[in-house]
């Protein structure tokens, strides 16, 4: 039996259920790829993660607040995979539970890696003035032409590569800097 029952039709959501999905939401990207290193394709990540939400807000009520979610709901996901690796392992050759777990231990590491870095990014694009963060947002935007851009800002293409470039190495130190100062 869940030990969250569903509410009533109509009364909306409750506190519970909208912490869980901002907690899940906040951490889904960081966990899609932990699942996507240990299965073989973006379907079996998509069943996974579904299941995984499933169980994870079955399981809400046993989370301790103030403790790692992402951690928690790994935990989840992990176990999730590798029964659905079993269930595909009668298709198909698998990986034994001992790689499963070396692959599942190394992608929570490169997880925590890229959140670090990215938080550095983050970081250090808001050290850039407004001006200089709208310039590398409109050149890295999906389907940009440099050539657009640059007339949008005003540039000529060299000027614009150019300023795009001495941005990218300024954001490239400011980043090594950081991830220094605060290791992983």
């Amino acid at each position: 039996m869940p030990d969250h029952p569903e509410p009533p039709a109509g009364s909306g959501p409750t506190p519970a259920y909208e912490e869980f999905v901002r907690l899940f939401v906040a951490h889904e990207g960081r966990l899609r790829a932990f699942v996507r290193a240990l299965l073989p394709t973006w379907a079996d990540v998509d069943e996974v993660m579904q299941e995984t939400s499933l169980v994870a807000w079955r399981k809400f009520a046993r989370f301790e607040r103030g403790t790692n979610f992402l951690a928690w709901v790994a935990t989840i996901a992990r176990f999730e995979a590798l029964d659905h690796l079993r269930r595909r392992g009668r298709e198909q050759l698998i990986f034994s539970d001992a790689v499963a777990d070396l692959m599942a231990a190394e992608a929570a590491q490169e997880a925590d890696t890229l959140e670090h870095q990215r938080r550095a990014l983050d970081h250090c694009l808001a050290k850039l003035g407004e001006a200089q963060r709208e310039l590398l947002l409109l050149s890295y935007q999906p389907g940009a032409r440099l050539h657009e851009v640059a007339a949008r800002t005003g540039r000529t293409v060299q000027g614009h590569y150019k300023a795009v470039q001495r941005l990218r190495a300024r954001l490239l130190d400011c980043i090594e800097g950081e991830l220094k100062r605060d290791p992983a």
